[in-house]
């Protein structure tokens, strides 16, 4: 927020009042950085999650909202959000400053859909490990704010500033676009259905929402070139390849050769991690000093069993059954930048290449927790969550790896 409002268009350096929309795990942060720049221009703010305190008095409404399922206070939130978007004066401009974890906090149904309905096929899909680009296809059309709704009620341009947690960096992905104008269609969010184990899986209302807008019975979400989202403008302040370039400074004073990857990490949690550990392996039979791999990405989990974890625990489970396949002692770590991983207290998780025989000596067998989706136990039995609290903010996952140094070949005697 602060290289943003250093760097501010002409509509930030003007004088006139301005309506603030914050959504998302950074919200309350990046509401009181722009705030204390110029509290006296805020007439109006919607805050919906984050903490950090916000000078603005009773000209501020603030919600928790819920994550990863949106609930009644998400519904109240998107309410007034949409609400302050339409009847804002014109001469005031309007400031949406989103982050990671608003497509749920930031929640109102379309007419037709209740929010029970809206809960139950967003955890369906988390559950089948639908990627978030599929999965905001289908929250965008089952929302009367997301998928630039928001933008489109406003009678005047908006400026949205974004934290990213999405890989891409898509403003149009980012907390489900409600102020970006919106490619996809009702018939790719029925198609995201039918690839998540059938669209009779889902709440019928649901099903019945979407097919009427493949019918054309339901306005589209607008599409570029909509001229209600003529001069809004988006930026993108922050995302995961900050987190990566702070790991690299950290990780260079340390005296570790640093290789930062350009790949995001992303599919089947434990496809990945095994990818990553094929990789780290390579890497290091071509560094002999202390090696340090950093990446950021999202992956998914399809949940089988009936355990309990997080996709940066279960990246770090598959990885460590792995790591001995390194040759030197070796660790990974994937941790979610916001401090929390799925329905868990820990950030997400650290292994070793003493890590599945340590769990032997405990009598855990990593293969049994990994097939139960059940890292956390796991984890938490050996000693290796990460918990950091929640860090209010959130620019996706980061994993990074570390590999110690070559032993140096013994030295010859004299014969």
């Amino acid at each position: 927020m602060a290289r943003a409002l250093a760097d501010a268009s002409p509509s930030l350096s003007s004088s006139s009042p301005v309506s603030l929309i914050a959504a998302g795990k950074a919200a309350g942060g990046m509401a009181a950085a722009f705030s204390s720049g110029a509290p006296s221009r805020v007439v109006r703010a919607v805050i919906v999650g984050g903490d950090a305190p916000c000078d603005l008095g009773d000209r501020a409404s603030v919600h928790e909202g819920a994550h990863p399922v949106p609930d009644a206070r998400s519904e109240r939130a998107g309410q007034e959000a949409l609400a302050l978007a339409a009847g804002r004066p014109p001469s005031a401009m309007l400031v949406v400053l989103l982050s990671g974890g608003a497509s749920s906090m930031l929640a109102l149904p379309a007419p037709g859909v209740t929010l029970a309905a809206k809960r139950d096929a967003t955890a369906r899909l988390l559950s089948e490990g639908v990627d978030i680009h599929a999965m905001n296809s289908v929250r965008k059309h089952l929302s009367a704010i997301k998928g630039g709704r928001l933008a489109a009620a406003s009678p005047v341009p908006v400026l949205t500033l974004a934290i990213s947690d999405v890989i891409g960096d898509d403003p149009a992905v980012i907390a489900s676009g409600p102020t970006v104008a919106d490619s996809t269609t009702f018939a790719d969010a029925l198609a995201v259905l039918d690839r998540a184990g059938g669209r009779e899986r889902f709440p019928r209302e649901v099903r019945a929402h979407l097919e009427r807008g493949v019918r054309g019975g339901i306005d589209e979400t607008p599409k570029p070139g909509d001229p209600r989202l003529r001069g809004s403008q988006v930026r993108v302040i922050g995302a995961g390849a900050d987190a990566m370039e702070g790991a690299r400074r950290v990780a260079a004073r340390l005296g570790y050769a640093v290789i930062v990857s350009t790949e995001a990490i992303q599919g089947e949690a434990r496809l990945a991690a095994a990818a990553r550990v094929v990789e780290l392996a390579a890497l290091a039979a071509r560094h002999a000093g202390p090696l340090c791999v950093i990446s950021c990405g999202e992956t998914t989990v399809k949940v089988a069993g009936s355990g309990r974890g997080g996709r940066n625990q279960e990246f770090a489970l598959a990885g460590a059954t792995r790591l001995p396949s390194v040759g030197r002692p070796a660790v990974l770590a994937s941790l979610g930048t916001d401090g929390i991983d799925g329905p868990t207290d820990a950030a997400g998780a650290i292994a070793d290449t003493s890590t599945i025989e340590r769990a032997r000596a405990r009598g855990l067998e990593a293969m049994q927790y990994l097939d139960a989706n059940d890292a956390w136990t796991f984890f938490e039995a050996v000693g290796d969550l990460v918990r950091t609290g929640v860090t209010g903010t959130n620019v996706g996952d980061l994993q990074v790896a570390l590999v110690a140094p070559s032993e140096p070949p013994p030295r010859s005697e004299a014969l």
